[in-house]
């Protein structure tokens, strides 16, 4: 998008006007503070854009006030959370201001004769679930990054998790909406209530919007009763191909487990150097991760019985069992650290978030081992095999040179993008498209589709200030 003469700077007169709505010590101009709202856990160096401003409002009337001056000015406004996220979506790639929720942390309400909770969507993820879990309750939509991210970016993500094989992702559990619109009104979307066809469902098209459509400040959470007990398998087998294999296998015997995660060799290996953790996996070529939950203990016992036998009767080389909390952490730990720990030991990565049919793991699996061989790189796989969501990671090699790296990067994405597709997949599972697979994401869906989606957010955002570039850019 060429913004030239259109989106306005920060003028000094727009920074008073800012002071005057959050107060002097909301608002950051300091290049050193603005650097940490320059990007997220994408690359910073290819996708990093320094705002002008960052605000860090208290209440939803002065995020009101802020985006009603930016929606007038012409400035562009990002929303941000805990900048967790992987696909650039919170980045100001237009620079203008960043407004960050992290001030407006509180839970306002558990109103457990509804089983929901009403909190400000600044609030950290992890928190607000341990709030709950002390009165027996459980958000059950949490993603795998509960301990850092907030709730507004599980929202504008629709994040998923370990879990969601069985509970599903974020949007299951939101009920209802506090939503400041791209013009500066405060709408109030869904409710206390568990169904609702009262017009359009506005609600379900703001969650995974990515934050283009507005900003949400409140949500109401549906919760349930916290799960009595739960068991882990921790089953190892000598090929990945053998590991994928028996995902769906597992799904069409009626067992419903809570989660099912993959890890091939490399991402264990390297989870496990990081934490300076050891577990048996000198044979192992993959693993799976096998949770159930409920509230019968009896029942649980027999479904991990019967998921066990199936994995022994499918060529598993152990079949482990980790029925305590510690043991049940450990394990947890290995598979929540995999992308911290490539990180540490391979920093120039992409990591994807591909998602396709059940069924269609296996061959996905196979295209990576293909597309590894052919640019040149290690691409390690890991993720929700229950849900199909895999994260497969492109490693730079440390022989191959920058050019030759970002040369074989784009053609890999490409490929692999056009794989999923064929598959019937798609790109993005649950880290959303934002700036870094924007590009691909217009040659993947027909131009019909394109401008359904564009021409929704020209409805919402006439002005175009509300998280420009985001997932596409208006023509």
């Amino acid at each position: 998008m060429d913004t030239k003469g259109f989106y306005q700077p920060v003028t000094a007169e727009i920074l008073e006007a800012l002071q005057r709505i959050a107060g002097p010590g909301a608002v950051l101009t300091d290049p050193e503070k603005l650097e940490a709202y320059s990007h997220d856990e994408t690359d910073a160096r290819e996708y990093g854009r320094m705002p002008e401003a960052v605000v860090l409002p208290r209440n939803t009337a002065e995020v009101a006030e802020i985006v009603k001056l930016a929606n007038r000015e012409k400035i562009p406004i990002t929303p941000r959370g805990a900048g967790s996220g992987l696909s650039g979506g919170a980045i100001p790639e237009y620079g203008g201001i960043v407004l960050s929720l992290e001030r407006m942390n509180r839970l306002l309400e558990l109103d457990e004769e509804n089983m929901v909770a009403v909190a400000e969507t600044g609030m950290v993820t992890n928190d607000f679930a341990r709030a709950v879990e002390e009165r027996g309750l459980f958000f059950a939509g949490y993603p795998m990054s509960l301990q850092t991210c907030l709730l507004g970016g599980n929202i504008a993500e629709n994040a998923g998790g370990g879990k969601a094989v069985k509970y599903g992702v974020t949007g299951r559990y939101i009920l209802g909406l506090e939503l400041v619109t791209p013009r500066g009104d405060i709408v109030e979307l869904g409710g206390k209530i568990l169904k609702d066809v009262s017009g359009y469902d506005l609600k379900s098209l703001v969650i995974g919007s990515e934050g283009t459509l507005g900003i949400v400040t409140k949500a109401i959470i549906r919760l349930i009763g916290y799960p009595a007990d739960k068991s882990d398998l921790l089953v190892l087998f000598k090929t990945p191909q053998e590991a994928i294999n028996l995902v769906p296998l597992i799904l069409s015997r009626g067992l419903t487990p809570t989660s099912i995660e993959f890890m091939d060799r490399l991402s264990i290996v390297t989870s496990c150097r990081y934490l300076n953790e050891s577990l048996p996996y000198e044979n192992a070529g993959a693993m799976l991760l096998i949770e159930l939950d409920g509230v019968n203990p009896g029942q649980i016992e027999r479904d991990l019985i019967e998921t066990g036998k199936l994995c022994e009767s499918r060529g598993a080389l152990e079949v482990y069992v980790a029925e305590d909390r510690n043991n049940i952490e450990r394990i947890w730990n290995v598979r929540r650290n995999i992308a911290e720990a490539f990180k540490v030991f391979s920093p120039v990565q992409s990591v994807e978030d591909i998602v396709v049919p059940i069924s269609r793991i296996p061959f996905m699996i196979s295209e990576l081992e293909r597309l590894g061989k052919k640019y040149g790189m290690s691409i390690p796989c890991y993720g929700h095999a229950g849900d199909g969501n895999l994260h497969a990671t492109l490693v730079k090699e440390s022989a191959m040179g920058e050019a030759e790296w970002k040369r074989n990067e784009a053609a890999c994405l490409a490929e692999l993008y056009r794989i999923t597709a064929g598959a019937g997949g798609k790109i993005s599972g649950e880290h959303g498209i934002g700036i870094k697979r924007r590009e691909h994401l217009k040659s993947l869906i027909s131009p019909a589709e394109l401008e359904l989606m564009q021409g929704i957010k020209q409805a919402w955002d006439p002005n175009n200030i509300m998280n420009p570039g985001k997932i596409f850019n208006i023509p």
